[in-house]
């Protein structure tokens, strides 16, 4: 709506994911690195953790752009709380190979001479493995054991993990001993700081070609940074609204008061259990928010970024299946490279 009022080309400030948009903060640029290093290391696992909106899944798209297809055969998977043998599947599937009414050993056979063929053509095989906080100890264990596949010297497999917190601690677990050593790498991807924040929002604008119109205050930037504590994801949802009350107000210029409102008005949306105490009042405005309207904002946009989350992985999920389906019928017989 607001796009052809300030003479932009496109959204910038949508919420899914898209690689066009990547940002290369401090923490983004070295999750970024950690990828490509596992890459070239063609073994192990490399394991990338964040909040939930930190622009993991916008790195690992960015990451597939540029991998090359013709070497390496790369498959995501966005994960539930899958066991042992629903993972097995699950991989076997993510890389085009039949499953129904096939048992485990006949899944690990079929499996293992996919990607021993993808040696003998010169290839290696990626998985990628979202929200792997979900995994059970089982199921990630299931995961480990698949590394093992080996071409003489070379192996099989290569998995990515990717999760939120909570995989980074259980990754800590006692009885995550063994696929720690597995793991060549790791990474948690923190907050953007202000400056970065002030960055990320003009490189988004920017990519839609925006000339200035609107204009921001440079204390408009630290309200937002505060706000969003930094996550790429409500970064852009505080934002977004921001401009779509610019455009239906015909405003041109944004303060620390306008972010202030929009604030306002997403608690306001949530509902009689959002609460509206510590919400910043006009009369400290010029102050910016205090500890406790910060906190209350922060938690009312946590659970706004939830629902969100849970809505895209619906939609993940539902075009995950659409792409097997499409890709099953090319598959001739188990162990058959799928056309990618």
């Amino acid at each position: 709506m607001y796009e052809s009022f300030y003479a932009l080309t496109g959204k910038p400030f949508q919420l899914n994911p898209d690689p066009a948009f990547y940002f290369g903060s401090r923490g983004h640029k070295r999750a970024f690195a950690y990828l490509q290093y596992g890459v070239h290391q063609s073994e192990g696992f490399i394991v990338i953790t964040g909040d939930v909106g930190a622009g993991k899944t916008t790195i690992v798209r960015s990451l597939f752009e540029q991998l090359d297809s013709g070497r390496l055969v790369a498959a995501q998977l966005v994960s539930t709380h899958l066991e042992a043998d629903d993972m097995l599947r699950a991989v076997t599937t993510a890389f085009g190979l039949p499953t129904k009414n096939v048992d485990k050993a006949t899944l690990l056979a079929s499996l293992e001479a996919f990607l021993c063929q993808l040696v003998v053509a010169g290839k290696r095989a990626l998985l990628v493995v979202d929200e792997a906080q979900n995994l059970t100890p089982r199921a990630i264990e299931e995961l480990r054991m698949l590394s093992n596949f080996q071409f003489a010297d070379q192996a099989l497999l290569q998995s990515f993990l990717i999760g939120q917190p909570e995989l980074r601690a259980m990754m800590q677990s006692p009885q995550m001993q063994q696929l720690r050593q597995r793991v060549i790498a790791s990474y948690h991807l923190g907050p953007m700081d202000r400056d970065e924040t002030q960055a990320y929002v003009e490189h988004r604008l920017t990519h839609v070609g925006w000339k200035g119109d609107p204009a921001f205050d440079p204390a408009t930037f630290a309200i937002i940074h505060s706000l969003s504590r930094g996550v790429p994801r409500r970064i852009n949802m505080l934002c977004n609204r921001l401009m779509l009350s610019g455009f239906l107000a015909e405003k041109h210029a944004f303060n620390e008061a306008d972010v202030q409102a929009i604030a306002r008005e997403i608690t306001e949306e949530l509902g009689p259990e959002a609460s509206m105490a510590g919400m910043p009042s006009a009369a400290r405005a010029a102050n910016g928010p205090d500890d406790a309207d910060v906190a209350g904002i922060r938690g009312n946009l946590r659970e706004i970024e939830d629902r969100i989350d849970r809505l895209e992985k619906t939609v993940g999920a539902a075009v995950d299946l659409l792409h097997r389906l499409l890709h099953r019928d090319r598959v001739t017989k188990p162990g058959t490279p799928a056309n990618r």
